[in-house]
Formats: structure tokens, sequence, C-alpha cells
């Protein structure tokens, strides 16, 4: 071999190994972007296409040299559809490695226990991160929870995975009913759930409202429930002041204070726990309850003690200015 020869090789091996290993430190040296970057990848996307992407937004320096790069060193799981936030100066390396865990943003929307339906379409309609417009989803339909979802996603499907949350839920818990309970299909437990929801922030008292309210609903009694006057004025939003005569007199299909049984339909969106209640009542004698001042209620057998219990708490909202 003659000596030109021979450094016309070597030449050629320390450009190869210059080459390559510029290739490698591209894969694994940190990213142009000098801030986290939120970068949404379609359904059905190839990774050229998210390249392309990812070189727009300003994260990697080329889609072409990313591609050539990830098919090299492993890109051996196809990438995620969904929301991620990339970090500043993130490397070739590290941004698959995301793109293909699928760690997607989790976004957050939240329906209270015993929100109305009306609450819950104005809470979506007003997260501009959803889109697409909705009708009002019906009454008792949701289940209160805290749902994730990515921007962009359509209201729609958010609004039907609340309610798939509320049939696995009712699914699940009917059978496990007790023999005590007063409903007879569940679309009554979802009915009476809601007022008892309604009637009661304190969970440890779930139980024992509906046990008053099945005791009423044997023995014929109206249930007299104030949420179920409000609910045909304000669709379940709050009233903002004492409900009139006129209205706890007013005929209706769900004022419970001029018809007995249960109203025709859910007054909420019921919790698991107010439907677990429901199901499966504390077993009382109690017919009667009253606030107490403190964010409970005082149950009664008798209207006799019923009453003595209701001048206690005028006594209470008198002594706060309220009456």
């Amino acid at each position: 071999m003659g000596r030109p020869l021979k450094w016309l090789l070597i030449a050629g091996g320390l450009l190869f190994l210059i080459v390559a290993g510029n290739f490698v430190h591209g894969w694994t040296a940190d990213g142009p972007s000098e801030r986290e970057v939120t970068v949404i990848i379609k359904p059905g996307s190839s990774i050229r296409l998210a390249a392309g992407q990812l070189e727009k937004g300003g994260v990697i320096r080329s889609a072409d040299a990313f591609v050539n790069r990830a098919r090299i060193f492993g890109a051996t799981s196809t990438i995620k559809a969904g929301e991620f936030l990339i970090p500043a100066h993130a490397s070739n390396s590290e941004v698959l490695s995301i793109l293909t865990g699928g760690k997607t943003v989790q976004r957050m929307v939240t329906v209270p226990e015993g929100m109305p339906s009306i609450m819950v379409y104005e809470r979506l309609m007003a997260n501009e991160r959803l889109t697409g417009d909705i009708p009002i989803p019906a009454e008792g339909s949701i289940l209160p929870d805290s749902y994730a979802f990515q921007k962009g996603e359509a209201r729609a499907a958010v609004v039907m995975r609340m309610q798939k949350a509320m049939e696995k839920t009712i699914d699940e818990l009917w059978p496990e009913r007790s023999r005590d309970t007063v409903v007879k299909t569940p679309q009554q437990a979802i009915v009476l759930a809601s007022i008892v929801e309604k009637e009661t922030s304190k969970k440890s008292e779930l139980r024992m409202v509906a046990g008053v309210y099945s005791n009423r609903l044997r023995t014929g009694m109206m249930l007299q429930a104030d949420p179920t006057i409000i609910y045909p004025i304000t669709k379940g939003k709050p009233l903002g002041r004492r409900i009139r005569q006129s209205e706890i007199s007013a005929v209706n299909d769900y004022n419970t204070y001029s018809m007995v049984g249960l109203p025709k339909g859910p007054i909420a969106n019921p919790s698991r726990a107010a439907i677990e209640a429901v199901l499966n009542p504390e077993k009382t004698d109690y017919l009667f309850f009253v606030a107490d001042g403190k964010g409970g209620h005082i149950f009664a057998e008798t209207l006799q003690e019923h009453n003595a219990n209701v001048e206690k708490w005028y006594a209470i909202r008198r002594e706060r200015g309220e009456m």
C-alpha cells in the first residue's frame, strides 16, 4: 500500500469518526429551545409530521436530522397523540422519549358534588381550552369528579366521559343495594340521591338523611325538601335570597312541599357517596331534621321534638342577624 493511499484511508476514517461523533452528539446534545414548549400531536401523526411541528416550535433544529437519528437510535415505539410539555433545552433523545412515553399534559375540569347540569354546562363552555358546542346535559347524568382533558378536545367528548362514569357507578352500586332501600329503579336512586346531596354537605350525614327521606316515602309523607322548591326557579343555581311563601305553595313537578313522592327528575348531579347512601340508608325512626347552626343537622322522631329543634335554629339565626 502506497503512503498516499494510507494517509487517504486514515483521513477518511477520521472524517467518518468526526461525522459519526457529531451525529451521536446531535442526538444527546441540548436542544435549541430556551423555554418549555407545549406541543400537540394529533392522532395518526407520523414521526416526520411530528418532527415538522417540533422544528416549527423551536424544539429541534432540524426535522430531517431528528427523523434520521430517531430511526437509528431506537424509535421502536410509535409516538402518541396528545398534548406534551417539552422542557427547555430537551435533547432529541429526550423529546422522542416524551412523545413515545405518552405522558401527556394533564388538564382537569372538576364537577363538585351536587352541581346542577346548568352549571356543569357553563363551566365547560367557559373553558377556552375545549372546543365545540354542547347542549345542557341531562340532570343527574354526570358523575361529580375531576376529569382530565387535552387542549383542543371537544366538550362533547368530555361530557360523554362524565356520563359514562355515572352509568358505570350505577351499574356497580345498584346490584349491591340494601333491601331497606325505598327506591325501585336506578333513576329513582339518582333522583333521591340528588335531594340528599343538596340537603347536607356533611358526608357523615348522607345515610341518615337518606334514612329520613326513605321513612317519609314509605309512610306517604311529603319530603318537604327546600332544594326541590328552588330547582324549578333556578335550575339548581343558588337562589340568592330566602324562599317566598308563594314558592313554597307552588304546584309543579318538583316542589315536594306540594306533592307526595319523588319529583319527576333529579335536581342536581349526585355523588357516588350520595347514591350509596340512598341504596343503603341508615335504619332509623327519624322523620324530621333541621340545621344545627354548625354545618350539620339535628334529627327528631316526632313533630313536637322537631318543632323544638326548629325554635333553637331560629334563635341561632336571630343571633346572627339572619331573621
